[in-house]
C-alpha cells in the first residue's frame, strides 16, 4: 500500500512539470523552463553616464522582481571615475557584462571603473526587493547618486 501512495505521488508531481514541457508559447506568464530569459521579459533601462560633474541619470529607477533588464555604462573619460552599488549588486542576478564585445558573466560584483573613455554594457535579472544605489564613490551630490527600487 505504501509503494502505490508513494507511485501516486510521484505521477502528480511529475504531471504538471510534463504539461508545461508540452507548451511552446513563449509568451507565458509563468516563466517556466527558459522564460525568465526571453525576449518578452525585457527591459532595457537608460544609459548611466559617467563624466565629471555630470549626472548619473536623468531619473531614478524603478524595477520589478522577476524582470530582465539591460543597461549601459558609458564613460566619457574626462576624469577617472566608479561607480559602487554592493547592495544593488547583491540584489541582482548579473547574467553578463559585455566589454567592446567581450562577455563576462560574473558571479558578483562590487564596483566598477572607468579609467579611459569606453562603454560596457550590462544585463540582469532584478531579484530581491528593496531600496539601493549606484554613486560615484566619494560624491556626496545628489547627481553623482542613481536610486534603484526594485518591487
Amino acid at each position: 500500500m505504501r509503494k502505490l501512495v508513494a507511485v501516486a505521488a510521484m505521477l502528480a508531481l511529475a504531471l504538471p512539470a510534463a504539461s508545461l514541457a508540452d507548451n511552446d508559447d513563449d509568451d507565458d506568464d509563468g516563466f517556466g523552463l527558459a522564460g525568465l530569459l526571453s525576449a518578452g521579459n525585457k527591459e532595457d533601462l537608460p544609459p548611466v553616464i559617467l563624466s565629471a560633474g555630470m549626472p548619473l541619470s536623468d531619473a531614478p529607477w524603478e524595477l520589478k522582481s522577476g524582470t530582465y533588464y539591460e543597461f549601459e555604462i558609458q564613460g566619457d573619460g574626462s576624469q577617472e571615475l566608479a561607480i559602487v552599488g554592493p547592495e544593488f549588486f547583491r540584489a541582482i542576478w548579473i547574467d553578463e557584462i559585455v566589454v567592446e564585445g567581450l562577455e563576462v558573466r560574473p558571479l558578483g560584483l562590487d564596483s566598477i571603473e572607468f579609467d579611459e573613455a569606453g562603454e560596457m554594457e550590462i544585463g540582469f535579472v532584478a531579484i530581491k526587493p528593496g531600496s539601493y544605489y549606484l554613486k560615484v564613490p566619494g560624491s556626496t551630490g545628489e547627481t553623482q547618486r542613481l536610486e534603484i527600487t526594485i518591487k
